[in-house]
This record gives C-alpha cells, sequence and structure tokens, in this order.
C-alpha cells in the first residue's frame, strides 16, 4: 500500500475554513490562500500544480463523491469542458468578486454600513450577525469576509451540486482558479 503524502489530507482544510467561518466570519480571509496560491504556483511553476495536488476543495469532492459514492457518477457535460463556459463563468465570478470589492470599499470609505450577511448563490441573502462582533476588527475587514465567505460557499455550493449530478471533480472543469492558472499555464508556455 502507498503511503499519502502530508497534501492528500487538504480535504480536511475545505472542511476547517468553513467551519471556522460559520463561527467567525473573520477567518474567512484564510480563503485568500487558496484564492493566490494557484496563481502564485502557475506563475513561478508554469504549471497547474495547485489544481492537481493541492487543492482541498477538489479532493472533498473526490472523497464524497467516489469513495463515500454521494456521486451518480455519470459523464461531465461537454458544455462544461467549453472555452465559452469556463471563461463565462470565470468572467461572472470575477464581476461577483469586483461586487464584493466595491462593496468593501463603500464600507471602507465610509459611504455603506456593515452588511452582516452572506450572498449565497449571489442572490439570496443569508442574516449571519452572530460570526461577528462589532469592533472586533475593522467594518471594510468584516464586510471583506462577509462577502468573500459567500463567494466561497457559494463556489463550494454548485461545486457540490454538480458533484451529485456528475463525476466528483466535474467542478473542476469550469473551477474559476483552475481556468485562471491554465490561462497563465498557456501565457507562460509561449514565451
Amino acid at each position: 500500500m502507498r503511503k499519502k503524502k502530508w497534501y492528500e489530507y487538504l480535504w480536511i482544510w475545505s472542511i476547517i475554513y468553513f467551519a471556522l467561518g460559520f463561527f467567525n466570519i473573520l477567518f474567512a480571509w484564510l480563503g485568500m490562500i487558496d484564492f493566490l496560491l494557484p496563481i502564485v504556483i502557475a506563475v513561478f511553476g508554469k504549471n497547474k500544480w495547485f489544481c492537481n495536488h493541492l487543492c482541498g476543495r477538489g479532493q472533498l469532492f473526490a472523497l464524497l463523491g467516489g469513495r463515500l459514492k454521494l456521486s451518480r457518477n455519470k459523464p461531465t457535460p461537454h458544455w462544461m469542458y467549453s472555452k465559452w463556459f469556463r471563461y463565462g463563468f470565470l468572467l461572472f465570478f470575477m464581476t461577483m468578486f469586483g461586487s464584493m470589492i466595491f462593496q468593501t470599499w463603500m464600507v471602507a470609505s465610509g459611504a455603506s454600513d456593515l452588511r452582516e450577511a452572506i450572498k449565497l448563490l449571489w442572490t439570496i441573502r443569508v442574516p449571519w450577525g452572530w460570526t461577528y462582533t462589532a469592533g472586533t476588527a475593522s467594518p471594510w475587514v468584516a464586510q471583506f469576509a462577509f462577502g468573500f465567505y459567500g463567494l466561497m460557499l457559494t463556489s463550494a455550493i454548485i461545486g457540490l451540486v454538480v458533484m451529485m449530478l456528475y463525476k466528483p471533480r466535474s467542478w473542476c472543469t469550469f473551477c474559476p482558479m483552475g481556468t485562471m492558472t491554465q490561462a497563465v499555464c498557456r501565457l507562460e508556455h509561449r514565451e
């Protein structure tokens, strides 16, 4: 039997991340690791090593859908692999990220008040006030945390749905981070 490497247990990180954010929203900032590290590895490593080895979310979907058999294990539809869908979803995702940054800037500039809510699936406002005590951090820090946690939770829900409907790692075919790292790698290999 092959000995597992330390990074094959990073699916635990995904669970810990969402659990910590559920109890204290400021832990949502830890998600920036999953947001920045793939790009850094793609730029300096010129590959998708993060996606293939370090992505805790992909590992979690593989565990839930594969070993725990929560997936129908049907082939991922071809349109999910298509360039127009992957880049369209990336554009949509980055638009939502930009909206979150704008809201954070509005709170930082004093033009808007802190919204202690998570936007689930980018539209459903879920009050999440128990996870933050006013004054614990600057309001803009908390606003970013609420927005970023909502973004991470929404993408996890989408990933879980496609995991159940299709193959366990179907999310990986159109994951915004995977699409960005693939674009970075293609640019790197053109040089």
